[in-house]
Protein backbone atom coordinates (compact mmCIF):
# COMPACT_ATOMS: atom_id res chain seq x y z
CA UNK A 1 0.00 0.00 0.00
CA UNK A 2 1.34 3.46 -1.17
CA UNK A 3 2.26 5.55 2.06
CA UNK A 4 -0.56 8.18 2.81
CA UNK A 5 0.61 12.16 1.67
CA UNK A 6 0.35 14.73 3.84
CA UNK A 7 -2.88 17.07 4.29
CA UNK A 8 -1.25 20.26 4.28
CA UNK A 9 -3.67 23.07 6.02
CA UNK A 10 -2.91 26.86 5.86
CA UNK A 11 -2.99 28.55 9.33
CA UNK A 12 -3.06 31.96 8.77
CA UNK A 13 -3.84 32.82 12.50
CA UNK A 14 -3.43 30.97 15.63
CA UNK A 15 -6.76 29.71 16.06
CA UNK A 16 -6.96 28.65 12.51
CA UNK A 17 -3.95 26.53 13.32
CA UNK A 18 -6.04 24.97 16.35
CA UNK A 19 -9.27 24.25 13.63
CA UNK A 20 -6.86 23.05 10.98
CA UNK A 21 -5.42 20.68 13.92
CA UNK A 22 -8.77 19.32 15.18
CA UNK A 23 -9.82 18.46 11.93
CA UNK A 24 -7.66 16.42 10.70
CA UNK A 25 -5.04 18.41 8.68
CA UNK A 26 -1.21 16.54 9.04
CA UNK A 27 0.66 19.88 8.91
CA UNK A 28 -0.11 23.34 8.70
CA UNK A 29 1.82 26.47 6.65
CA UNK A 30 1.62 29.13 8.97
CA UNK A 31 3.68 32.79 8.19
CA UNK A 32 5.86 35.42 10.08
CA UNK A 33 4.25 39.05 9.40
CA UNK A 34 5.99 40.84 6.35
CA UNK A 35 8.39 38.30 5.32
CA UNK A 36 6.18 35.87 3.74
CA UNK A 37 3.15 36.17 0.82
CA UNK A 38 0.74 36.91 3.32
CA UNK A 39 1.85 39.59 4.80
CA UNK A 40 -1.16 41.02 6.36
CA UNK A 41 -1.98 37.74 8.36
CA UNK A 42 0.78 35.83 10.94
CA UNK A 43 2.06 34.47 14.03
CA UNK A 44 3.76 36.33 16.71
CA UNK A 45 6.67 34.68 17.80
CA UNK A 46 4.63 33.53 21.11
CA UNK A 47 2.29 32.04 18.70
CA UNK A 48 4.38 30.22 16.67
CA UNK A 49 6.12 28.55 19.78
CA UNK A 50 3.18 27.34 21.10
CA UNK A 51 1.67 26.35 17.55
CA UNK A 52 4.57 24.49 17.12
CA UNK A 53 4.20 22.70 20.83
CA UNK A 54 0.81 22.14 20.09
CA UNK A 55 1.45 20.38 16.43
CA UNK A 56 4.33 18.39 17.80
CA UNK A 57 2.67 16.94 20.73
CA UNK A 58 -0.36 15.72 18.41
CA UNK A 59 2.67 14.00 16.08
CA UNK A 60 2.25 16.52 13.42
CA UNK A 61 3.94 19.29 12.03
CA UNK A 62 4.73 22.81 11.13
CA UNK A 63 6.13 24.96 8.47
CA UNK A 64 6.84 28.15 8.53
CA UNK A 65 6.59 30.20 4.88
CA UNK A 66 9.37 32.68 4.55
CA UNK A 67 8.49 32.71 0.31
CA UNK A 68 8.99 36.48 -0.54
CA UNK A 69 11.50 37.33 -2.85
CA UNK A 70 13.75 39.68 -1.01
CA UNK A 71 14.96 43.77 -0.93
CA UNK A 72 18.26 44.78 0.55
CA UNK A 73 16.20 45.50 3.95
CA UNK A 74 14.76 42.57 4.21
CA UNK A 75 18.20 40.71 3.85
CA UNK A 76 19.02 43.08 7.13
CA UNK A 77 15.82 40.97 9.31
CA UNK A 78 17.63 37.76 7.82
CA UNK A 79 19.77 36.87 11.25
CA UNK A 80 16.70 38.18 13.86
CA UNK A 81 14.12 35.76 11.59
CA UNK A 82 16.40 32.83 11.95
CA UNK A 83 16.69 33.55 15.66
CA UNK A 84 13.27 33.43 16.23
CA UNK A 85 13.08 30.15 13.86
CA UNK A 86 15.43 28.41 15.71
CA UNK A 87 13.17 28.63 18.94
CA UNK A 88 10.28 27.63 17.44
CA UNK A 89 11.88 24.61 15.78
CA UNK A 90 9.22 24.24 13.10
CA UNK A 91 9.24 21.22 11.12
CA UNK A 92 10.52 23.21 8.16
CA UNK A 93 11.13 26.33 6.20
CA UNK A 94 9.14 27.38 2.70
CA UNK A 95 11.39 29.52 1.18
CA UNK A 96 11.29 31.33 -2.31
CA UNK A 97 14.60 33.81 -2.69
CA UNK A 98 17.95 31.77 -3.24
CA UNK A 99 19.82 34.71 -0.99
CA UNK A 100 17.14 33.57 1.74
CA UNK A 101 17.50 29.86 1.09
CA UNK A 102 21.37 29.69 1.26
CA UNK A 103 21.29 32.04 4.13
CA UNK A 104 19.04 29.40 5.74
CA UNK A 105 21.24 26.61 5.07
CA UNK A 106 24.14 27.95 6.90
CA UNK A 107 22.34 29.11 9.68
CA UNK A 108 19.44 26.94 10.44
CA UNK A 109 21.09 23.78 9.29
CA UNK A 110 19.00 21.90 11.46
CA UNK A 111 15.63 22.87 10.02
CA UNK A 112 15.13 21.24 6.30
CA UNK A 113 13.71 23.93 3.33
CA UNK A 114 10.98 23.41 1.40
CA UNK A 115 11.17 25.50 -2.13
CA UNK A 116 8.00 27.38 -2.06
CA UNK A 117 6.10 27.52 -5.59
CA UNK A 118 6.74 30.77 -6.20
CA UNK A 119 9.98 29.29 -7.53
CA UNK A 120 8.26 28.39 -10.57
CA UNK A 121 9.18 24.92 -9.84
CA UNK A 122 7.48 22.98 -13.12
CA UNK A 123 10.23 20.45 -14.29
CA UNK A 124 12.67 17.45 -12.86
CA UNK A 125 15.55 19.66 -14.09
CA UNK A 126 14.63 22.43 -11.73
CA UNK A 127 14.03 20.20 -8.95
CA UNK A 128 17.28 18.34 -9.46
CA UNK A 129 18.87 21.96 -8.95
CA UNK A 130 17.10 22.45 -5.90
CA UNK A 131 17.91 18.89 -4.69
CA UNK A 132 21.67 19.45 -4.80
CA UNK A 133 21.55 22.79 -3.13
CA UNK A 134 19.66 20.45 -0.12
CA UNK A 135 16.37 20.97 -0.57
CA UNK A 136 13.99 18.36 1.42
CA UNK A 137 11.28 19.06 -0.30
CA UNK A 138 9.56 20.96 -3.94
CA UNK A 139 6.36 22.62 -4.25
CA UNK A 140 5.41 22.37 -7.50
CA UNK A 141 4.08 25.26 -9.64
CA UNK A 142 0.30 25.23 -10.33
CA UNK A 143 1.31 25.19 -14.01
CA UNK A 144 2.67 21.47 -13.66
CA UNK A 145 0.37 18.75 -15.31
CA UNK A 146 -0.10 15.64 -13.94
CA UNK A 147 1.93 13.79 -16.25
CA UNK A 148 4.64 16.36 -15.64
CA UNK A 149 4.60 15.51 -11.91
CA UNK A 150 4.58 11.78 -12.96
CA UNK A 151 7.78 12.21 -14.96
CA UNK A 152 9.41 14.77 -11.74
CA UNK A 153 8.62 11.88 -9.33
CA UNK A 154 10.04 9.17 -11.58
CA UNK A 155 13.30 10.80 -12.43
CA UNK A 156 14.05 12.30 -9.06
CA UNK A 157 12.67 9.85 -6.59
CA UNK A 158 14.49 10.71 -3.41
CA UNK A 159 13.38 14.07 -3.62
CA UNK A 160 9.85 15.07 -1.91
CA UNK A 161 7.17 16.99 -3.90
CA UNK A 162 4.28 19.02 -2.76
CA UNK A 163 1.12 19.93 -4.92
CA UNK A 164 -1.86 22.35 -4.06
CA UNK A 165 -4.67 20.59 -4.64
CA UNK A 166 -7.33 23.04 -3.55
CA UNK A 167 -7.90 26.66 -3.52
CA UNK A 168 -7.55 30.24 -5.05
CA UNK A 169 -5.60 30.04 -8.45
CA UNK A 170 -3.49 33.08 -9.66
CA UNK A 171 -4.05 34.31 -13.45
CA UNK A 172 -0.24 35.47 -13.75
CA UNK A 173 2.38 32.12 -13.58
CA UNK A 174 2.18 31.26 -10.13
CA UNK A 175 1.77 34.44 -8.47
CA UNK A 176 4.53 36.43 -10.69
CA UNK A 177 2.58 39.54 -11.18
CA UNK A 178 3.30 42.91 -11.50
CA UNK A 179 -0.26 44.38 -11.89
CA UNK A 180 -0.84 45.16 -8.21
CA UNK A 181 2.00 46.65 -7.87
CA UNK A 182 1.79 48.66 -10.86
CA UNK A 183 -1.74 50.01 -9.73
CA UNK A 184 -1.85 49.94 -6.78
CA UNK A 185 1.86 50.01 -5.46
CA UNK A 186 1.49 47.01 -3.56
CA UNK A 187 3.88 44.58 -4.41
CA UNK A 188 2.22 40.59 -4.85
CA UNK A 189 5.86 39.52 -4.54
CA UNK A 190 6.45 41.03 -1.41
CA UNK A 191 3.47 39.26 -0.26
CA UNK A 192 0.81 42.77 -0.62
CA UNK A 193 -1.20 41.51 -3.19
CA UNK A 194 -4.19 43.74 -4.05
CA UNK A 195 -5.73 40.91 -5.81
CA UNK A 196 -6.21 43.66 -9.25
CA UNK A 197 -6.77 40.32 -11.19
CA UNK A 198 -10.37 39.99 -9.31
CA UNK A 199 -11.26 43.59 -10.32
CA UNK A 200 -14.30 44.53 -12.40
CA UNK A 201 -12.57 46.37 -15.31
CA UNK A 202 -14.77 48.43 -18.67
CA UNK A 203 -11.95 47.27 -21.14
CA UNK A 204 -12.11 49.37 -24.72
CA UNK A 205 -10.38 48.95 -27.90
CA UNK A 206 -8.94 51.59 -30.65
CA UNK A 207 -8.52 50.93 -34.14
CA UNK A 208 -5.40 52.54 -35.91
CA UNK A 209 -7.08 54.24 -38.19
CA UNK A 210 -10.11 56.02 -36.09
CA UNK A 211 -7.94 57.00 -32.62
CA UNK A 212 -10.08 58.57 -30.49
CA UNK A 213 -13.09 56.33 -31.13
CA UNK A 214 -13.45 53.22 -27.99
CA UNK A 215 -15.36 50.29 -28.84
CA UNK A 216 -16.39 48.95 -25.46
CA UNK A 217 -15.64 45.76 -24.83
CA UNK A 218 -17.72 44.39 -22.26
CA UNK A 219 -19.52 40.98 -21.02
CA UNK A 220 -22.75 42.65 -19.97
CA UNK A 221 -23.75 46.40 -17.89
CA UNK A 222 -21.47 45.19 -14.97
CA UNK A 223 -18.32 44.84 -16.41
CA UNK A 224 -15.37 41.87 -18.01
CA UNK A 225 -13.80 39.97 -15.18
CA UNK A 226 -11.44 38.92 -17.85
CA UNK A 227 -8.72 37.55 -15.70
CA UNK A 228 -10.89 36.66 -12.72
CA UNK A 229 -9.99 32.65 -12.13
CA UNK A 230 -12.27 30.09 -11.00
CA UNK A 231 -10.56 28.41 -7.80
CA UNK A 232 -8.52 24.87 -8.06
CA UNK A 233 -10.53 21.95 -7.13
CA UNK A 234 -8.79 18.16 -7.51
CA UNK A 235 -10.78 16.24 -4.99
CA UNK A 236 -12.42 14.33 -7.69
CA UNK A 237 -8.61 13.38 -9.09
CA UNK A 238 -7.20 12.19 -5.45
CA UNK A 239 -7.01 8.64 -7.19
CA UNK A 240 -4.64 9.58 -9.51
CA UNK A 241 -2.51 11.53 -7.05
CA UNK A 242 -2.82 9.28 -4.13
CA UNK A 243 -1.43 6.44 -6.60
CA UNK A 244 1.47 8.90 -7.56
CA UNK A 245 4.03 9.15 -4.91
CA UNK A 246 3.25 12.63 -3.88
CA UNK A 247 4.57 13.31 -0.41
CA UNK A 248 2.16 16.69 0.42
CA UNK A 249 -1.02 17.72 -0.23
CA UNK A 250 -1.31 21.48 -0.18
CA UNK A 251 -4.30 23.62 0.87
CA UNK A 252 -3.90 27.10 -0.29
CA UNK A 253 -5.95 29.91 1.77
CA UNK A 254 -4.14 31.89 4.78
CA UNK A 255 -6.38 34.90 4.20
CA UNK A 256 -9.20 32.77 4.11
CA UNK A 257 -11.66 32.07 7.20
CA UNK A 258 -12.00 29.82 9.69
CA UNK A 259 -14.85 27.92 8.21
CA UNK A 260 -13.03 27.49 5.13
CA UNK A 261 -9.72 26.08 6.94
CA UNK A 262 -12.71 23.32 9.07
CA UNK A 263 -14.54 22.40 5.94
CA UNK A 264 -11.35 22.07 3.61
CA UNK A 265 -9.73 19.92 6.04
CA UNK A 266 -12.66 17.77 7.16
CA UNK A 267 -13.85 16.88 3.41
CA UNK A 268 -10.16 16.18 1.97
CA UNK A 269 -9.69 14.21 5.33
CA UNK A 270 -12.43 12.13 5.26
CA UNK A 271 -12.02 11.59 1.08
CA UNK A 272 -8.08 10.48 1.86
CA UNK A 273 -8.92 8.33 4.17
CA UNK A 274 -12.00 6.83 2.58
CA UNK A 275 -10.01 6.24 -0.28
CA UNK A 276 -7.06 4.24 1.00
CA UNK A 277 -9.69 1.98 3.35
CA UNK A 278 -11.19 1.66 -0.12
CA UNK A 279 -10.05 2.29 -3.45
CA UNK A 280 -12.46 0.42 -4.94
CA UNK A 281 -15.93 1.70 -4.64
CA UNK A 282 -14.55 5.84 -3.55
CA UNK A 283 -16.85 8.03 -4.87
CA UNK A 284 -16.17 12.12 -5.40
CA UNK A 285 -19.69 12.88 -5.42
CA UNK A 286 -20.40 13.13 -1.11
CA UNK A 287 -17.61 14.85 -1.05
CA UNK A 288 -17.65 17.30 -3.70
CA UNK A 289 -21.42 18.06 -2.31
CA UNK A 290 -19.88 19.26 0.64
CA UNK A 291 -17.34 21.41 -1.46
CA UNK A 292 -20.39 23.02 -2.47
CA UNK A 293 -20.92 24.39 0.87
CA UNK A 294 -17.64 26.16 1.01
CA UNK A 295 -17.11 29.49 -0.47
CA UNK A 296 -15.89 29.19 -3.77
CA UNK A 297 -15.54 30.67 -7.28
CA UNK A 298 -16.64 27.85 -9.03
CA UNK A 299 -14.33 25.05 -9.27
CA UNK A 300 -11.60 24.40 -12.31
CA UNK A 301 -8.99 21.53 -12.45
CA UNK A 302 -6.58 23.94 -13.49
CA UNK A 303 -3.71 23.13 -15.49
CA UNK A 304 -4.23 19.00 -14.21
CA UNK A 305 -4.53 18.13 -17.56
CA UNK A 306 -2.82 20.44 -19.34
CA UNK A 307 -3.16 24.44 -20.47
CA UNK A 308 -6.45 25.00 -19.64
CA UNK A 309 -8.92 27.45 -21.89
CA UNK A 310 -11.99 29.94 -21.13
CA UNK A 311 -13.22 27.15 -18.96
CA UNK A 312 -10.92 28.26 -16.32
CA UNK A 313 -11.87 31.70 -15.64
CA UNK A 314 -15.27 33.04 -14.01
CA UNK A 315 -16.04 35.75 -16.76
CA UNK A 316 -19.86 36.43 -15.02
CA UNK A 317 -18.70 37.99 -11.14
CA UNK A 318 -16.06 37.78 -8.71
CA UNK A 319 -18.25 36.95 -5.96
CA UNK A 320 -18.17 33.80 -4.08
CA UNK A 321 -21.05 31.37 -4.40
CA UNK A 322 -21.83 28.55 -1.51
CA UNK A 323 -24.74 26.34 -0.64
CA UNK A 324 -24.30 27.00 2.84
CA UNK A 325 -23.39 30.12 5.33
CA UNK A 326 -21.38 29.38 8.37
CA UNK A 327 -23.22 30.52 11.73
CA UNK A 328 -20.66 30.28 14.39
CA UNK A 329 -18.19 28.29 15.74
CA UNK A 330 -18.54 26.62 19.58
CA UNK A 331 -16.42 28.08 22.14
CA UNK A 332 -16.81 26.20 24.99
CA UNK A 333 -19.25 24.08 27.07
CA UNK A 334 -19.97 24.39 30.13
CA UNK A 335 -22.78 25.41 33.07
CA UNK A 336 -24.49 28.92 32.70
CA UNK A 337 -27.23 30.34 35.52
CA UNK A 338 -29.01 33.04 33.56
CA UNK A 339 -29.54 36.05 34.79
CA UNK A 340 -33.32 36.11 33.77
CA UNK A 341 -33.42 33.36 36.98
CA UNK A 342 -34.11 30.21 34.15
CA UNK A 343 -33.30 26.99 35.97
CA UNK A 344 -29.54 25.90 36.06
CA UNK A 345 -28.51 23.79 32.63
CA UNK A 346 -25.58 22.90 30.77
CA UNK A 347 -25.49 24.78 27.52
CA UNK A 348 -23.10 24.75 25.02
CA UNK A 349 -22.14 28.44 24.10
CA UNK A 350 -21.72 29.37 20.06
CA UNK A 351 -20.01 31.85 18.83
CA UNK A 352 -22.15 33.92 16.50
CA UNK A 353 -20.90 34.79 13.13
CA UNK A 354 -23.81 35.38 11.54
CA UNK A 355 -27.60 35.65 12.18
CA UNK A 356 -29.65 32.50 13.65
CA UNK A 357 -33.19 32.25 14.92
CA UNK A 358 -35.48 29.63 16.97
CA UNK A 359 -36.69 27.11 14.28
CA UNK A 360 -33.56 27.06 11.72
CA UNK A 361 -32.16 23.75 11.24
CA UNK A 362 -28.31 24.26 12.42
CA UNK A 363 -25.61 21.37 11.27
CA UNK A 364 -22.84 20.77 13.36
CA UNK A 365 -19.43 19.94 11.55
CA UNK A 366 -18.28 17.57 14.14
CA UNK A 367 -14.22 16.79 13.80
CA UNK A 368 -13.75 12.96 13.47
CA UNK A 369 -17.65 12.49 11.88
CA UNK A 370 -18.25 12.97 8.14
CA UNK A 371 -21.91 13.01 8.27
CA UNK A 372 -23.49 16.48 10.10
CA UNK A 373 -25.25 16.75 13.08
CA UNK A 374 -28.77 18.27 12.82
CA UNK A 375 -30.64 20.08 15.67
CA UNK A 376 -33.45 22.50 15.17
CA UNK A 377 -33.15 25.09 17.70
CA UNK A 378 -36.41 24.86 19.58
CA UNK A 379 -34.69 26.95 22.22
CA UNK A 380 -32.07 29.69 22.34
CA UNK A 381 -30.45 32.58 25.07
CA UNK A 382 -28.65 35.53 24.12
CA UNK A 383 -24.89 35.06 25.76
CA UNK A 384 -24.45 38.85 27.04
CA UNK A 385 -27.87 38.82 29.05
CA UNK A 386 -28.96 35.06 29.31
CA UNK A 387 -32.65 35.78 28.53
CA UNK A 388 -34.44 34.10 25.80
CA UNK A 389 -34.40 35.18 22.49
CA UNK A 390 -36.14 34.88 19.06
CA UNK A 391 -32.72 35.43 17.41
CA UNK A 392 -29.48 36.75 17.63
CA UNK A 393 -27.50 38.29 14.95
CA UNK A 394 -23.19 39.04 14.96
CA UNK A 395 -23.27 42.34 15.56
CA UNK A 396 -22.01 42.84 18.50
CA UNK A 397 -18.04 41.36 19.02
CA UNK A 398 -17.87 38.21 20.91
CA UNK A 399 -21.57 37.30 21.09
CA UNK A 400 -22.25 34.29 21.46
CA UNK A 401 -25.69 32.07 21.46
CA UNK A 402 -26.64 29.68 24.73
CA UNK A 403 -27.87 26.27 22.97
CA UNK A 404 -29.45 23.96 25.79
CA UNK A 405 -27.37 20.79 25.26
CA UNK A 406 -31.10 18.75 25.84
CA UNK A 407 -31.06 20.27 22.35
CA UNK A 408 -27.91 17.72 21.56
CA UNK A 409 -28.01 13.61 21.73
CA UNK A 410 -26.07 12.99 24.99
CA UNK A 411 -23.20 11.33 23.22
CA UNK A 412 -22.65 13.93 20.26
CA UNK A 413 -22.41 17.56 22.04
CA UNK A 414 -19.79 19.34 19.73
CA UNK A 415 -16.49 20.51 21.46
CA UNK A 416 -15.16 24.04 20.88
CA UNK A 417 -13.64 24.29 17.82
CA UNK A 418 -16.68 22.97 16.17
CA UNK A 419 -18.25 24.99 12.96
CA UNK A 420 -21.83 25.59 12.93
CA UNK A 421 -23.82 26.32 9.55
CA UNK A 422 -26.88 26.73 7.99
CA UNK A 423 -27.41 25.48 4.70
CA UNK A 424 -29.06 28.02 2.31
Amino acid sequence: MLQKPELLLPAGTFQRLKIALAYGADAVYVGMPSMSLRATVGLSQEELEEGARLMHAAGKKIYVALNLFSKNADIEKLPLIAERLHKAAPDGVIVSDPAIFMFLRERLPEIPLHVSTQANISSWATVEFWQKLGAELCVLSRETTFDEICEIRRRVPAMKLEMFVHGAMCMSYSGRCLLSAFMTGRSANQGKCAQSCRWNYKVYLEEEKRPGELISVEEDARGTYFMNSRDLCLLPELPKILSAGIASLKIEGRNKSDYYVAQAARVYRAAIDAWYESPETWNATPYMRELSMLQNRTYTRGFFDGVPGAEAQNYETTVSIGNAQNVGMIIENSPFTSAAGTPKDAFVHLEIRNKISLGDEIEFLIPGIFEPLKIKLSALFNGFTGKPAESISAGRSGQTALLPRSLFPENRVPAPLTMARKIL
